[in-house]
Order: structure tokens, then C-alpha cells, then sequence
């Protein structure tokens, strides 16, 4: 097993309704995030996932138990502001709406923000910069007006802004939600380099099942507890389970379980779609 650089024990967190009700949204969470992985955090809406993404940065605090993040204790209760700048700075959040982490009105500007911020010399913010705008494919971009970008495009731009503080891992919170497929599509290829190419630790909370089958791992929070965890071919095979939950499956798993109820000899666990394909075609290999 790998260096686990988030660890989180027993975690709970409840907040206050108005009249003055406590409303539980995790219970006693545990869960291991290996350094490196690429993880797809599923849920329905109110599950707890987008919570723990903010637990994780430490823009919530929880009720009780203990995150741990690259070794260090966040939720001790003696954390200096060095280590809580410590934290931030490691883990970056994206968010559903780009619109609401643009600051600047020039993309190269708006990349620079954060470096900026963190005391980084000129010289070294300029290479950043730079470095951040290749990483996701937005170089020829840089001097233009993030608000005339296509939606892909400022969610991309987003994303440079958290890879220029160099974090060591990204939280990347519904990040697709608001996008149509071709921007999805940009979101995710940067995705999977920045974890592929880069190495970073990559939280993918997301509500489109064919986005989750592209990760390593994939963990479904329910009522603030987790209900599955494992490899997607592995998570996916339950889709009845799923389904009880209000989850939906990719749509090879939908297709191919369609097929298995209806007394076809047929293995569900295929998540492209050229596996899918191949399965099906096997069908008629064996009816020949």
C-alpha cells in the first residue's frame, strides 16, 4: 500500500438549523487517500461529499475526529496559522463555478493571483505561470479576458491558478457540473495528466458516473457514511445498490446489466466503451 497522505478517523460534522436543531451530515467517517491516487468521491446531493472536501481544506471544521493530511494533524486543536497556511497550500480546491475563483481581468493575471499571495518572488511566479498555462493546454490564452472564455476553458483557467501554487494534491468539487460535454471533456484530460503526469493526489467529486469510471478508485458516500469502495468495474457491478441510493452506473454498466436480466451471458464489468462493444460482439460469436 502506498504513503496515505489524507487519513481521516472517525470524522463527524453536524451544523445547527435554525431552530436550533442539530443535522448530522457525517458519522464516524473513515478513509484513506493513497499519495498519487486518483480517487471519484460519489454521492447523492447532501450525502456528505462536498463536506468532506471542505473538511479536508479546512474550511469547515468538524464536529469531532481527527484529518490527517501529508503526516500533519489538521484538526488538532493547538494548529498554528503556519500549518493551517501549510495546509492550504497543499491542497487546492476547484470549484463548480469558475466564475466565482476568477479575480483578474486577464487569465495570466488571475494565475498569478495565488502565487502572488503565498510571497513568491516575481521571476519565480512568472515560470509558474507559464508552467501552469502549458499544463493545461491554455498558453495561447493568456492575455485574454477570462469572462469571454468558453466555460471549459475558465474552469481550465481555474485550474492553472491551483497548479501555480504548486499544491501537492487538488480537490476538484462538482468541477464539471456546469459545463456541456465538450468542457467536461477538456476537465477531465486535464485531470488525468495532472495525476498521471505530475503525480498529484487528485480528489474527483462528481456526479457523472462516466467521469468516476475513469479513476483509479472509486468511493460512494452515503447519509455521511462509506457505502462502497473499490475500483470502479468493482463499485459499479452494484448497480441495484446504486440505484437504491439514487446513483446512477455508466452507461456501458446500464447497457450490459440491461442485457444480463434478460438471460444473456454477459460480464458488467466493462466500462468503456469499446469493452462494451467487444462484450456485446462476443454475443454474437457464440450464437453463430
Amino acid at each position: 500500500m502506498n504513503d496515505p497522505f489524507i487519513k481521516v478517523e472517525k470524522l463527524n460534522f453536524s451544523y445547527s438549523e435554525d431552530d436550533g436543531s442539530d443535522v448530522e451530515v457525517l458519522r464516524d467517517l473513515d478513509l484513506t487517500i493513497e499519495r498519487g491516487s486518483l480517487v471519484a468521491v460519489l454521492g447523492h446531493n447532501g450525502s456528505g461529499k462536498s463536506t468532506l472536501a471542505k473538511l479536508i481544506n479546512l474550511i469547515l471544521t468538524p464536529t469531532s475526529g481527527k484529518i490527517f493530511v501529508d503526516g500533519l494533524e489538521i484538526t488538532k486543536p493547538d494548529l498554528s496559522e503556519d500549518e493551517l497556511f501549510e495546509n492550504r497550500r497543499n491542497v487546492g480546491m476547484v470549484f463548480q463555478n469558475p466564475d466565482n475563483q476568477l479575480v483578474a481581468t486577464i487569465v495570466e493575471e488571475d494565475i498569478a493571483f495565488g502565487p502572488e499571495n503565498l510571497g513568491v518572488t516575481p521571476s519565480e511566479i512568472r515560470s509558474r505561470v507559464d508552467y501552469a498555462l502549458e499544463t493545461v493546454g491554455m498558453t495561447e490564452f493568456a492575455r485574454h479576458s477570462p469572462h469571454q472564455l468558453s466555460g471549459g476553458q475558465k474552469q481550465r483557467v481555474a485550474i492553472a491558478g491551483i497548479i501555480a501554487m504548486m499544491p501537492k494534491c487538488i480537490i476538484f468539487d462538482e468541477s464539471t457540473a456546469m459545463l456541456d460535454p465538450s468542457g467536461r471533456r477538456e476537465v477531465m484530460d486535464t485531470i488525468i495528466r495532472l495525476n498521471r503526469e505530475f503525480g498529484i493526489t487528485v480528489l474527483h467529486i462528481t456526479h457523472y458516473m462516466n467521469e468516476a469510471a475513469m479513476c483509479d478508485r472509486v468511493v460512494v458516500i452515503n447519509d455521511g457514511r462509506i457505502e462502497l469502495d473499490g475500483k470502479p468495474e468493482e463499485v459499479f457491478c452494484h448497480v441495484s445498490h446504486l440505484e437504491r441510493i439514487g446513483l446512477d452506473v455508466p452507461q456501458t454498466v446500464e447497457v450490459l446489466n440491461e442485457l444480463k436480466k434478460s438471460g444473456l451471458p454477459v460480464d458488467i464489468a466493462k466500462l468503456s466503451a469499446d469493452d462494451c462493444a467487444d462484450e456485446i460482439m462476443k454475443l454474437f460469436g457464440d450464437h453463430k
